[in-house]
């Protein structure tokens, strides 16, 4: 693809894919990076996946273990690990990505939203109470 995107920047990742593909990078299994830092697969396969999130002091480990910074790790900025190779240059996925994108945004922007009415909610409730 021809785009400048960051792939695992704040608009195109979440901290699970960033820790998928900096673990993968490192190459790693799963398996590895838990025994690692001492925790089950299981919770390596949460953070993944976004169920949950790990404590400062694994996060601390996490970054050193995978070469990346702990900034990256959070929002896609800082010393991280390169875009994938199965994304350069193959024409099939670019609308794929690119639509990814765009549900990405969407999602972005709804949450935003959710977060200004909670807010208003929240603040309305906080007066009449």
């Amino acid at each position: 693809m021809s785009d400048e995107t960051d792939w695992f920047g704040p608009e195109a990742a979440t901290f699970g894919d960033r820790l998928a593909g900096a673990r993968e990078a490192a190459g790693m299994t799963q398996a590895q990076l838990a025994r690692r830092l001492g925790v089950k697969k299981a919770t390596v396969v949460g953070w993944e996946n976004d169920m949950s999130e790990p404590r400062a002091n694994k996060l601390s480990m996490m970054a050193g273990m995978l070469n990346v910074s702990i900034m990256w790790l959070l929002t896609g900025e800082g010393e991280g690990a390169g875009v994938p190779d199965l994304v350069e240059g193959d024409a099939e996925l670019a609308p794929l990505v690119a639509e990814l994108r765009a549900i990405r945004g969407e999602m972005r922007a709804s949450s935003e939203r959710l977060a200004r009415v909670e807010k208003a909610l929240r603040l309305k409730l906080e007066k009449g109470a």
